[in-house]
Order: C-alpha cells, then structure tokens, then sequence
C-alpha cells in the first residue's frame, strides 16, 4: 500500500541520470547504498519540508530541514534548516506552519536550498514520516530545475509503524496512531511543536531509532527490511 519504489529503483536512476543536470546529476554520481548494507551501517538523512498545500502540481515548498542519522546516531552537526524564497504567498498554510510571506520574501533561493540538500541526501537513504509529501515534491522541483526526476530509496517511519501495530479489521480507527506524534509516544518521546520542518525531521530521526531498537531484538535488520 505504501511502496514508494519497485526493485527497479536502479534503473529509475539511471534513468533520470541520463537527463539530469547541475546539482541534480551531482547526486547521481554517488551510488546508492546496498540493499544488504546493515542498519548499524546506514547512512540516512532526515527531511521534512512545509508546503502551500498537499498537490506538488500546484502548491509550493517553503522551508525544508533535515538531519543525518549514521547508524544508530543522529549527527545533529549536520543539521540544515531553510526557508526558500519561493516566490508565493504562504495564505492560509500559515496556520499550520507559522511562516510568514516576510520570512518567504527573505528565504534562501530554492535552487541553492534544493543544491545544498540535495548535497546532503547523496548516497545516503531518505528518511521521512509519510515520505510520499517529500518525495513528489522535491521530485517535482528537480524536474523543473534541473531536467529529471528525483528517485531516492526511503525508509518511511509511518510504514514501519503501520507494519508494527498489526493493523487489521479495525483500521479506520486506528489510523491516528499513525500519526508522526501519536507514534512517537510508543516509545515515550517527548512532543515537540508540529509542522517546524527541522523539528519535524529530528522527531522522525529519534522515532526511527527508537522503532529499529524494537525490532532489531534477535532480528537484525538491513536497508532491504527497512524501506519502502
């Protein structure tokens, strides 16, 4: 239900290298790591970002953040958190995010914020809470930046917490404990404010680990078993 890419992500990257230019095609150059590379050995990166809306067609990303995680540690050296100069007005998404047109009008130019991630995320795994929001939308800025599509293997913590709580008959009433952090307080992680993109990526980093410490008891786990 959640798959966001088939086994043939490798030949959706060739694919998309071929045509990609500037930061994007930089990206490609760094292979991706193997499905049998082990979670004590991933390196991952973190992201959130805060949009206009839900369609990537026709809203706008306004800030990104993200965080590394390398294994079981989160690298909070290498923490980024911008807001774009995306070139709209933020409306009504305001109230959920609290970014203001000014702070917009101020943001960091969206091919040098989307470089600099973009940076960040090569040969490492994109990690993300309902990581179908990250993943169209910043496929979409670099079909328009730079001639091709983002493909990125991902691990999705709301995947590997629907796979934990055995949802079955019942699942429309337990589609809230899907939430990024309604999931979280399985593991009694504090809530922080919602819809702050860096801190959004650092609650997925921390549920990340705290769900591998659970299943990795006698089961040791890989990319392949984690990712969507």
């Amino acid at each position: 239900m959640f798959g966001l890419f088939s086994p043939s992500i490798e030949r959706k990257r060739a694919k998309a290298a071929a045509s990609a230019r500037g930061a994007l095609a930089e990206y490609y150059r760094t292979p991706v790591q193997p499905d049998s590379t082990p979670a004590s050995a991933l390196r991952l990166l973190a992201i959130d970002i805060e949009t206009t809306g839900l369609d990537p067609r026709k809203d706008t990303v306004l800030s990104l953040g993200y965080v590394p995680v390398d294994g079981e540690t989160i690298v909070f050296s290498g923490a980024k958190h911008r807001i774009l100069a995306a070139g709209t007005e933020v409306g009504q998404s305001a109230v959920f995010h609290g970014i203001t047109d000014d702070q917009v009008a101020q943001g960091v130019p969206v091919a040098d914020a989307v470089a600099e991630a973009l940076s960040a995320l090569a040969g490492r795994v994109m990690l993300a809470h309902f990581a179908m929001i990250e993943t169209r939308f910043l496929s979409r800025i670099c079909e328009q930046l730079y001639g091709a599509p983002l493909v990125v293997p991902v691990i999705d913590t709301l995947v590997l917490h629907d796979r934990l709580i055995n949802r079955g008959f019942d699942d429309e009433a337990k589609a809230g404990e899907l939430r990024l952090w309604n999931a979280r307080r399985r593991y009694g992680l504090p809530r922080y404010p919602a819809h702050g993109a860096l801190t959004d990526a650092l609650a997925c980093a921390e549920l990340y680990l705290g769900h591998l410490a659970e299943v990795s008891e006698g089961h040791s786990q890989t990319l392949k078993s984690l990712k969507s």
